[in-house]
C-alpha cells in the first residue's frame, strides 16, 4: 500500500484520514495484512504507519534505485485485529 500527500498539503491530517479509510476498507473486504515500504529517511511517513498500528518487520537493503543510487527500503505491515483471529 502506499499513501502519497503533495508536501503543500502536510501536517492537515490528511494522511490521518487516508490511513483510517484505508484500515477501515481492508477489514470490511477481509484483507488482514497490510504491507508498505518506505525509504528509511522518510521518518515522517514511517511515524505515521506506525500511529495506525504498522510494525517495522526489516530492512530491504539496495532494493530500490533513485536518482542512480541503490536505496533500502524499510518494510512495515499491520496485521488486523479484526480479520483472521479465529
Amino acid at each position: 500500500m502506499s499513501i502519497y500527500v503533495d508536501t503543500d498539503y502536510h501536517r492537515q491530517g490528511i494522511g490521518d484520514n487516508l490511513m483510517r479509510a484505508l484500515i477501515k476498507e481492508s477489514e470490511i473486504n477481509n484483507i488482514w495484512t497490510l504491507q508498505a515500504g518506505i525509504f528509511p529517511e522518510n521518518k515522517a511517513s514511517i511515524k505515521l504507519h506506525q500511529k495506525h498500528g504498522f510494525r517495522i518487520i526489516g530492512i530491504r537493503e539496495n532494493i530500490g534505485k533513485m536518482d542512480n543510487k541503490w536505496r533500502d527500503v524499510v518494510l512495515l505491515e499491520r496485521r488486523s485485529k479484526e480479520i483472521g483471529i479465529d
